[in-house]
Protein backbone atom coordinates (compact mmCIF):
# COMPACT_ATOMS: atom_id res chain seq x y z
CA UNK A 1 0.00 0.00 0.00
CA UNK A 2 2.09 3.30 -1.00
CA UNK A 3 2.18 5.82 2.11
CA UNK A 4 0.55 9.19 1.54
CA UNK A 5 2.69 11.73 1.77
CA UNK A 6 2.33 14.24 3.95
CA UNK A 7 3.22 18.12 3.31
CA UNK A 8 4.01 20.49 6.22
CA UNK A 9 4.78 23.85 7.03
CA UNK A 10 7.09 24.48 10.22
CA UNK A 11 6.83 28.59 9.95
CA UNK A 12 8.75 28.72 12.89
CA UNK A 13 8.92 32.59 14.16
CA UNK A 14 6.78 34.59 11.77
CA UNK A 15 3.66 35.65 11.67
CA UNK A 16 0.49 37.07 13.90
CA UNK A 17 -2.78 35.87 14.46
CA UNK A 18 -3.79 38.60 11.45
CA UNK A 19 -1.22 37.86 9.05
CA UNK A 20 -2.20 33.79 9.86
CA UNK A 21 -5.85 34.10 8.90
CA UNK A 22 -4.86 36.68 5.90
CA UNK A 23 -2.18 33.83 4.83
CA UNK A 24 -5.10 31.24 4.74
CA UNK A 25 -7.59 33.74 3.19
CA UNK A 26 -4.92 32.91 0.22
CA UNK A 27 -3.48 29.72 0.56
CA UNK A 28 -6.91 27.54 1.23
CA UNK A 29 -8.48 28.22 -2.44
CA UNK A 30 -4.99 27.01 -4.30
CA UNK A 31 -5.53 23.68 -2.21
CA UNK A 32 -8.73 23.35 -1.89
CA UNK A 33 -9.37 19.97 -4.15
CA UNK A 34 -5.70 18.81 -3.32
CA UNK A 35 -6.41 15.09 -2.03
CA UNK A 36 -3.15 13.48 -2.70
CA UNK A 37 -0.88 14.29 -0.12
CA UNK A 38 -1.60 14.96 3.82
CA UNK A 39 -1.30 18.95 4.23
CA UNK A 40 -0.34 20.45 8.17
CA UNK A 41 0.48 24.47 9.09
CA UNK A 42 2.42 24.63 11.89
CA UNK A 43 2.82 28.26 13.52
CA UNK A 44 3.64 29.34 16.30
CA UNK A 45 1.84 28.99 19.70
CA UNK A 46 0.00 32.02 19.44
CA UNK A 47 -1.49 31.96 16.31
CA UNK A 48 -2.72 28.41 16.59
CA UNK A 49 -6.32 29.23 17.28
CA UNK A 50 -6.19 32.17 14.24
CA UNK A 51 -5.13 28.72 12.09
CA UNK A 52 -7.71 26.98 13.44
CA UNK A 53 -10.59 29.04 12.99
CA UNK A 54 -9.02 29.92 9.73
CA UNK A 55 -8.59 26.40 8.63
CA UNK A 56 -11.91 24.74 9.67
CA UNK A 57 -13.65 22.85 7.42
CA UNK A 58 -10.68 22.56 4.83
CA UNK A 59 -8.25 19.94 3.86
CA UNK A 60 -5.40 21.44 6.10
CA UNK A 61 -4.52 20.69 9.39
CA UNK A 62 -2.81 22.35 12.55
CA UNK A 63 0.10 21.49 14.51
CA UNK A 64 1.83 22.63 17.17
CA UNK A 65 6.19 23.53 17.12
CA UNK A 66 6.24 21.78 20.27
CA UNK A 67 4.68 19.62 23.15
CA UNK A 68 5.97 19.10 26.65
CA UNK A 69 5.45 15.57 28.21
CA UNK A 70 3.73 16.23 31.06
CA UNK A 71 0.04 16.75 31.32
CA UNK A 72 -0.17 19.95 33.32
CA UNK A 73 2.44 21.68 35.91
CA UNK A 74 5.37 24.10 36.91
CA UNK A 75 6.93 24.14 32.99
CA UNK A 76 6.69 28.05 32.06
CA UNK A 77 6.38 28.66 28.36
CA UNK A 78 5.15 24.80 27.71
CA UNK A 79 2.14 23.43 26.31
CA UNK A 80 0.64 20.03 26.68
CA UNK A 81 -0.46 17.65 23.90
CA UNK A 82 -4.27 17.68 26.22
CA UNK A 83 -4.07 21.87 25.76
CA UNK A 84 -3.35 21.42 21.73
CA UNK A 85 -5.97 18.67 21.72
CA UNK A 86 -8.41 20.48 23.34
CA UNK A 87 -8.50 23.83 20.81
CA UNK A 88 -8.18 21.55 17.72
CA UNK A 89 -4.37 20.99 16.60
CA UNK A 90 -3.90 17.08 15.84
CA UNK A 91 0.14 17.52 14.78
CA UNK A 92 3.03 18.37 16.89
CA UNK A 93 6.34 19.05 15.35
CA UNK A 94 9.14 16.93 18.10
CA UNK A 95 12.59 17.27 18.60
CA UNK A 96 13.11 20.32 15.85
CA UNK A 97 17.25 21.08 14.83
CA UNK A 98 16.58 24.60 16.21
CA UNK A 99 15.35 23.13 19.27
CA UNK A 100 18.02 21.09 19.86
CA UNK A 101 20.64 23.78 19.15
CA UNK A 102 19.29 26.60 20.88
CA UNK A 103 17.05 25.08 23.57
CA UNK A 104 18.65 22.35 25.49
CA UNK A 105 16.37 19.67 23.80
CA UNK A 106 18.32 16.20 23.46
CA UNK A 107 17.36 12.57 22.57
CA UNK A 108 15.99 12.05 25.87
CA UNK A 109 13.73 15.01 26.28
CA UNK A 110 12.67 13.88 22.18
CA UNK A 111 11.88 10.74 23.62
CA UNK A 112 9.70 11.98 26.39
CA UNK A 113 7.91 14.38 24.66
CA UNK A 114 7.24 11.37 21.68
CA UNK A 115 5.86 8.98 24.18
CA UNK A 116 3.59 12.16 25.61
CA UNK A 117 2.15 12.70 21.93
CA UNK A 118 1.38 9.26 21.19
CA UNK A 119 -0.35 8.75 24.25
CA UNK A 120 -2.21 11.49 24.10
CA UNK A 121 -3.66 10.85 20.45
CA UNK A 122 -1.45 13.40 18.64
CA UNK A 123 0.34 13.01 15.22
CA UNK A 124 3.96 13.46 16.17
CA UNK A 125 6.45 14.69 13.33
CA UNK A 126 9.85 13.37 15.33
CA UNK A 127 13.04 15.32 13.46
CA UNK A 128 16.15 13.45 12.89
CA UNK A 129 19.65 15.23 11.61
CA UNK A 130 23.49 15.70 11.44
CA UNK A 131 25.28 18.95 11.28
CA UNK A 132 27.83 19.74 8.83
CA UNK A 133 30.96 19.08 11.10
CA UNK A 134 29.24 15.35 11.38
CA UNK A 135 28.07 15.15 7.83
CA UNK A 136 32.00 15.96 6.65
CA UNK A 137 33.39 13.38 9.32
CA UNK A 138 30.96 10.39 7.93
CA UNK A 139 28.99 10.41 10.67
CA UNK A 140 25.33 10.74 9.12
CA UNK A 141 24.85 6.74 9.68
CA UNK A 142 25.82 7.12 13.57
CA UNK A 143 24.06 9.97 14.39
CA UNK A 144 20.49 9.09 12.84
CA UNK A 145 21.19 5.53 14.50
CA UNK A 146 21.59 7.07 17.91
CA UNK A 147 18.63 9.83 17.28
CA UNK A 148 16.12 7.61 16.24
CA UNK A 149 17.33 4.82 19.20
CA UNK A 150 16.93 7.23 21.81
CA UNK A 151 13.86 8.93 20.59
CA UNK A 152 11.80 5.31 20.13
CA UNK A 153 13.13 3.56 23.18
CA UNK A 154 10.56 2.05 24.83
CA UNK A 155 8.26 3.30 22.84
CA UNK A 156 5.59 0.33 21.96
CA UNK A 157 4.84 -0.89 18.12
CA UNK A 158 0.95 -0.49 19.71
CA UNK A 159 1.05 3.14 20.59
CA UNK A 160 3.59 3.99 17.75
CA UNK A 161 0.86 3.90 14.78
CA UNK A 162 0.64 7.62 14.36
CA UNK A 163 4.86 8.33 14.30
CA UNK A 164 6.15 10.30 11.81
CA UNK A 165 9.56 11.52 11.53
CA UNK A 166 11.47 14.03 9.23
CA UNK A 167 15.48 13.92 8.20
CA UNK A 168 16.80 17.38 8.45
CA UNK A 169 20.12 17.53 7.37
CA UNK A 170 21.35 20.62 9.55
CA UNK A 171 23.50 22.00 7.22
CA UNK A 172 20.80 22.52 4.31
CA UNK A 173 18.37 24.23 6.40
CA UNK A 174 17.99 28.25 5.72
CA UNK A 175 21.34 27.74 4.06
CA UNK A 176 19.81 27.21 0.69
CA UNK A 177 22.00 23.94 0.62
CA UNK A 178 19.69 20.86 -0.37
CA UNK A 179 20.79 17.17 0.22
CA UNK A 180 20.52 15.79 -3.22
CA UNK A 181 17.57 13.48 -3.18
CA UNK A 182 19.71 10.77 -3.25
CA UNK A 183 21.62 11.64 -0.44
CA UNK A 184 18.27 12.26 1.59
CA UNK A 185 17.06 8.73 0.32
CA UNK A 186 19.78 7.08 1.95
CA UNK A 187 19.44 8.55 5.02
CA UNK A 188 14.95 7.77 5.12
CA UNK A 189 16.30 4.23 3.84
CA UNK A 190 18.76 4.34 7.35
CA UNK A 191 15.65 5.59 9.67
CA UNK A 192 13.28 3.17 7.60
CA UNK A 193 15.78 0.29 8.88
CA UNK A 194 16.16 1.57 12.86
CA UNK A 195 12.28 1.72 12.55
CA UNK A 196 12.45 -1.83 11.34
CA UNK A 197 14.93 -3.26 14.17
CA UNK A 198 12.56 -1.16 16.80
CA UNK A 199 9.22 -2.00 15.91
CA UNK A 200 9.27 -4.28 13.10
CA UNK A 201 9.54 -4.99 9.05
CA UNK A 202 5.53 -4.20 8.76
CA UNK A 203 5.61 -1.10 10.77
CA UNK A 204 8.50 0.39 9.22
CA UNK A 205 7.00 -0.26 5.57
CA UNK A 206 4.10 2.23 6.48
CA UNK A 207 6.44 4.78 8.33
CA UNK A 208 6.42 8.24 6.66
CA UNK A 209 9.60 9.77 6.33
CA UNK A 210 9.83 13.13 5.48
CA UNK A 211 12.13 15.45 4.22
CA UNK A 212 13.23 18.99 6.09
CA UNK A 213 15.84 21.35 4.61
CA UNK A 214 15.40 23.91 1.98
CA UNK A 215 12.75 22.71 0.25
CA UNK A 216 11.65 24.90 -2.26
CA UNK A 217 8.99 24.52 -5.29
CA UNK A 218 11.82 24.30 -7.93
CA UNK A 219 13.15 21.53 -5.99
CA UNK A 220 10.16 20.12 -4.43
CA UNK A 221 9.24 17.46 -7.22
CA UNK A 222 13.06 16.12 -7.80
CA UNK A 223 12.86 14.97 -4.22
CA UNK A 224 9.21 13.86 -3.65
CA UNK A 225 10.08 11.61 -6.57
CA UNK A 226 12.59 9.42 -4.17
CA UNK A 227 10.60 6.16 -3.47
CA UNK A 228 12.00 6.72 0.56
CA UNK A 229 10.44 10.25 0.45
CA UNK A 230 6.96 10.64 1.80
CA UNK A 231 6.40 14.06 2.02
CA UNK A 232 8.46 17.58 3.33
CA UNK A 233 8.72 19.68 6.47
CA UNK A 234 9.00 22.97 4.69
CA UNK A 235 10.61 26.13 6.81
CA UNK A 236 10.64 29.38 4.65
CA UNK A 237 9.07 28.49 1.78
CA UNK A 238 5.74 27.77 4.25
CA UNK A 239 5.43 31.27 4.66
CA UNK A 240 4.05 32.31 0.93
CA UNK A 241 1.11 30.89 -0.12
CA UNK A 242 1.82 30.77 -2.99
CA UNK A 243 5.00 28.96 -2.99
CA UNK A 244 3.58 26.66 -0.05
CA UNK A 245 1.27 26.17 -2.30
CA UNK A 246 3.55 25.18 -5.58
CA UNK A 247 5.12 22.35 -2.82
CA UNK A 248 1.75 20.87 -2.03
CA UNK A 249 1.38 20.46 -5.73
CA UNK A 250 4.95 18.81 -6.62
Amino acid sequence: MPRTKIIAGNWKMYKTPDQTRAFFRDFLPMVSTHTRDEIVVCPPAVDLNAALESAKGSNVAIGAQNVHWEKEGAFTGEISAEMLLAIGCTHAIIGHSERRQYFGETDDTVNLRLKAALEAGLTPIVCVGEVLEEREANLTEDVLRRQCTRAFHKVSTKKAGKLVVAYEPVWAIGTGKTATPQMASAAHALIRGEAASTFGQEFADQLRILYGGSVKPDNAKALMAEEEIDGALVGGASLDPKSFAAIVKY
